[in-house]
């Protein structure tokens, strides 16, 4: 090999040696640029993955704080006195600490009549359903009546008001039952007029779905529109609220009732009826609605002798 030869052999031989290298490089880069894109992937799926076990998490312990405070059991149970056990576990509530129950002694049940109605009403409810909650329900009237305060053992109030059907003297019962409720430690105040049969088991179960701690408003309507007047609290406006029908009964939450007392307890429940002009039941809606700006919850398990039974199924009857 002469002398330009072998220059032009170390030439090409350069050349190809750089092209290795430079392959080499660009190989090395390849793999490292793959390895960084594994190692990115990888951190940032584990970060995501994290961070829905712990959103998981916290939604789970928020279902449970939720369900321990919207309710206190799913299943309440009545005393054993009455041979009656609906208790079971909420299937929802997963905490290991059961929430409280509501039982019959956590209900006030207050029922309104007259001395009109004494005889052809009263026995029918004492022979009934007044056997099963004996200590919890008080009748108020406008008379006194011996008999009568003999047979429930001392659980008739005369409110002093008046037997007639006007506003005042209906506005004047509700007055002194709600007084009547707010000097006990119950948990609920339900109201119901003597025609009413109150289904005892079911009502405590109903209850036991609602928290009393918190503000509830609990009946049914008889109205397809919220009731409108004009209202002169500070100045003449119309406004619109819902009212449980008081023919069919009505709860109010210790909670609840607890607010309303600078607005309805000591007798201004009357005054503020006779401002509106408008009975108990609606009064009692126009306060909590209107005045207090807290809902209506309604329950379709109330009836008043405004709606047809006859399209109540009969299999049904036992859950109203």
């Amino acid at each position: 090999m002469n002398r330009s030869e072998e220059t032009i052999f170390i030439i090409d031989n350069n050349k190809m040696n750089f092209r290795h290298r430079k392959l080499i490089q660009t190989f090395t880069c390849v793999v490292l640029l793959l390895y960084s894109v594994l190692v990115v992937y990888q951190t940032f799926y584990r970060s995501v993955n994290s961070a829905d076990r712990v959103d998981n998490k916290n939604n789970k312990v928020f279902v449970k704080k939720h369900v321990y405070e919207r309710t206190l059991a799913q299943e309440p149970s009545l005393n054993d006195a009455y041979g009656i056990s609906m208790s079971t576990d909420s299937p929802s509530a997963t905490a290991t600490v059961k929430p409280p129950t509501v039982t019959l002694d956590d209900v006030f049940i207050s029922v309104k009549t007259t001395r009109n109605y004494h005889n052809s009403r009263l026995p029918i409810i004492l022979k009934t359903w007044f056997q099963l909650a004996k200590k919890q329900t008080w009748l108020f009237t406008d008379t006194n009546d011996s008999d009568f305060q003999t047979r429930t053992n001392g659980h008739m109030i005369n409110t002093n008001c008046s037997s007639s059907h006007n506003r005042k003297a209906l506005c004047c019962k509700m007055s002194v039952e709600f007084d009547t409720f707010l000097n006990t430690d119950k948990k609920w105040f339900c109201h119901f007029d003597d025609d009413n049969y109150v289904n005892v088991p079911r009502l405590v179960k109903f209850l036991g779905d609602y928290n009393p701690r918190e503000d509830w408003y609990l009946g049914k309507p008889s109205i397809q529109a919220p009731l409108e007047i004009v209202s002169k609290d500070k100045r003449a406006q119309k406004v619109r609220f819902w009212f449980a029908t008081g023919g069919a009964g009505f709860c109010l939450s210790r909670a609840l009732a607890l607010k309303m007392m600078p607005l309805a307890s000591d007798g201004k429940f009357i005054s503020i009826g006779e401002r509106i002009r408008l009975p108990d039941d609606v009064t009692m809606g126009y306060i909590i609605e209107h005045l207090l700006k807290k809902q209506l919850t309604v329950v379709d398990l109330f009836h008043s002798h405004l709606e047809p039974m006859k399209f109540i199924r009969r299999d049904l009857i036992q859950d109203q």
